[in-house]
């Protein structure tokens, strides 16, 4: 279970939902809402048994995160922070983090996320693949890449119909039960469904 949280919501949330699931995985997921200022409200949070507080301070940060870190006993997962290799490897030698939220959107295409990917493996840090509201084809490259050993945590790929009444792939994606099947087929797995792009599409421009 992913919840957001913000100052003045959050922990009497969380607490009110792990008394009602308290077997259930929870990410807390704060958007870059707090401060390290903040850092006795937030440790609260450690009484909750989270699985992890995604991205607690400022999106560009690493060495608050690093020092909010050392005084949770609740990982810290960076996600906007993380752009390249680079930045994970800083974070990580730092100690900003404990868990990597790689967006293949975000760190600029596979070849970057496999670097990430393989980094954190190396360094027994855990990662996921957070969703960006991709149509079918960049879903297709997540459900791909979550295939990587070291993409232990669940992500936030859903199925097509969780967003689009109609996407432009075939077969669309689907999950059950928090499953997705990861198909066989060459190439991104998927095909682009033509038909539906041309419907959908509100403008053409051509180039010689």
């Amino acid at each position: 279970m992913k919840v957001k949280i913000k100052p003045g919501w959050d922990v009497e949330v969380i607490r009110t939902l792990r008394e009602k699931f308290p077997d259930v995985a929870i990410m807390a997921d704060a958007n870059s809402a707090y401060r390290l200022e903040d850092i006795n409200l937030l440790k609260q949070l450690d009484e909750f048994d989270l699985m992890m507080i995604e991205q607690p301070l400022a999106s560009d940060d690493i060495i608050d995160h690093a020092r909010l870190q050392k005084e949770l006993n609740t990982p810290i997962c960076l996600d906007e922070s993380i752009h390249s290799l680079e930045d994970a490897r800083k974070a990580v030698e730092l100690g900003s983090t404990e868990i990597i939220n790689i967006k293949i959107g975000r760190v600029g295409g596979l070849t970057e996320a496999k670097k990430i990917h393989d980094y954190c493996s190396q360094n027994h840090i855990p990662v996921w693949c957070g969703g960006m509201l991709e149509s079918g084809i960049g879903r297709a490259h997540n459900i791909a890449l979550t295939t990587l050993s070291n993409f232990t945590l669940p992500g936030d790929t859903a199925g097509s119909n969780r967003y689009w009444e109609k996407d432009v792939i075939l077969p669309e994606v689907v999950a059950e039960n928090g499953h997705i099947e990861v198909p066989k087929s060459v190439g991104i797995g998927y095909e682009v469904d033509r038909e539906a792009i041309e419907a959908f599409t509100v403008e053409k421009k051509h180039y010689r």
